[in-house]
């Protein structure tokens, strides 16, 4: 009889228990965390204590069990003090899982962005300080206009366009104002960046690159905004964003240098003045193209590494979708930087000459004196 009534209060428990839990939803939460203690130290386990420093449980310990697999990759061996991401799931009350995802980096990378922050204002002045206005302004134009609204369904391609047009734009006019310069800079990049785009979009498609040479592109047919994306459109789309920040550069360095010679010489002819910028142009192309060429190589050391490690043929590799991609990348963007430097320079040597097409935009160092029109 007593055996009767324990098993069945064991059987009450246990059901009560399934129906509580059961309709209590699972919840989870991503928060941080600080290593105090570490209770067993090996190669393969470590048992550590972890102070909680915000969510639901803020300001409790916890003890993890973090088992190392032997995988560089995916294994982090923690020490005592260490900041970290633990992730939390609970129900009704009660955790259920957690685990330790990340170390946290972004102290780190905050001290780091600061520093940058300074060092533009203090070798800058004021210029620094525009740059840092034009960066954020690029960084929310990114983060919050292109993104979301891919996200959302809208064309790659085009939003891309108008993203990078207005990126430009705002760059040049906060920087060095609205002037000769600026406009000769705006369109000379523009016009390098469609050389660059078109370029792009039709070697995309004679190569037939699919857009999903990397994982990150393939993750993007699962995200739960059930986007249908187009591949080969995000890719040109990344192409054309690649290109911008290189040709820009060249672009307002060629306006910058026929700016001075004009001031220099007011007299000097227009076909001097666009000498002159193509000669400085020559001076940057080299070095600028070199700049686009090792920043991709960089992004792709560990792909050049193993296909050099495994001996794979050149025929084999070149005709690699993600080969095909970044040469493409590559020479697309370059070539658009070169094609800026001749429409950068002779837009300027219009402007500077033909008065009469520019009413209302002075030159650069002229409109700071007195402000005259042309």
């Amino acid at each position: 009889m007593k055996k009767a009534f324990l098993c069945s209060l064991i059987l009450f428990i246990f059901c009560t228990s399934l129906i509580v839990f059961g309709e209590s939803p699972v919840a989870s939460e991503t928060v941080r965390g600080r290593i105090i203690e570490i209770t067993k130290d090996s190669p393969e386990v470590q048992e550590i204590i972890i102070e909680i420093r915000q969510g639901t449980y803020k300001g409790q310990t916890m003890a993890i069990t973090h088992t190392l697999s032997g995988n560089p990759a995916r294994d982090f061996y923690f020490q005592e003090g260490e900041g970290v991401l633990l992730w939390i799931e609970s129900q009704g009350g009660v955790v259920t899982k957690s685990y330790i995802t990340e170390v946290t980096r972004d102290h780190y990378l905050g001290y780091l962005t600061l520093f940058f922050v300074f060092s533009l204002i203090l070798i800058g002045g004021l210029q620094g300080l525009k740059t840092v206005i034009t960066l954020g302004i690029t960084g929310f134009l990114v983060l919050k206009v292109l993104i979301p609204l891919i996200l959302g369904g809208y064309p790659p391609i085009l939003i891309t366009i108008i993203v990078a047009s207005i990126i430009v734009t705002a760059t040049v006019v906060i920087i060095s104002g609205f002037n000769k310069k600026a406009l000769a800079a705006i369109i000379g990049t523009i016009g390098g960046v469609v050389i660059a785009g078109m370029l792009a979009w039709i070697m995309t498609q004679a190569t037939r690159l699919t857009g999903l040479s990397g994982d990150e592109s393939q993750m993007l047919m699962y995200i739960p905004q059930r986007t249908n994306f187009d591949f080969t459109g995000l890719l040109f789309a990344g192409m054309i964003i690649g290109a911008v920040g290189a040709v820009l550069d060249v672009g307002m360095s060629i306006a910058s240098a026929i700016d001075e010679v004009r001031n220099a010489n007011p007299a000097i002819k227009t076909k001097d003045l666009i000498k002159s910028g193509l000669n400085v142009g020559k001076d940057i192309m080299g070095t600028m193209a070199n700049t686009l060429i090792l920043a991709y190589t960089g992004a792709s050391m560990s792909l050049l590494l193993v296909l050099v490690a495994y001996e794979i043929p050149f025929a084999r590799v070149v005709n690699m979708d993600a080969m095909a991609t970044e040469i493409v990348r590559v020479l697309a963007g370059s070539i658009g930087l070169i094609y800026a430097i001749p429409i950068t320079a002779i837009v300027a040597g219009m402007l500077y000459q033909k008065p009469n097409l520019t009413i209302g935009i002075t030159s650069d160092k002229k409109c700071k004196k007195n402000k005259k029109i042309f």
